[in-house]
C-alpha cells in the first residue's frame, strides 16, 4: 500500500493461537483502491477460523503479492 509518504510493505501479522500460516481467502481491496485505516483488507483462513485482516495504514493498494487460494506464512509480504 502506498501511504501518503511512502510505500508500506504489509506482511501477514501474527494472528495468535500458535498459527504460523494462513490461506488467503479473498482480497477485499484491489490495486488502485484507496483504503482507510482499519478498513478490512483481506480475509484469511487458518485451521481454526476465517478472519478479516484490517489495513494497518490508510493509503492506496499498489500490488498484491500473494494471490487468493495461496498459503502465506506469518511475516510474508502480502501487499504494498
Amino acid at each position: 500500500m502506498n501511504s501518503p509518504n511512502a510505500p508500506y510493505p504489509f506482511k501477514l501479522p501474527d494472528v495468535g493461537e500458535g498459527i504460523h500460516e494462513a490461506e488467503i481467502v479473498r482480497w477485499l481491496a484491489q490495486p488502485g483502491d484507496a483504503v482507510a485505516l482499519n478498513q478490512p483488507l483481506l480475509e484469511i483462513q487458518t485451521d481454526k477460523a476465517v478472519v478479516e485482516i484490517p489495513a494497518p495504514v490508510a493509503g492506496t493498494v499498489v500490488q498484491i503479492h500473494v494471490p487468493e487460494g495461496t498459503l502465506a506464512r506469518v511475516g510474508d509480504l502480502l501487499v504494498t
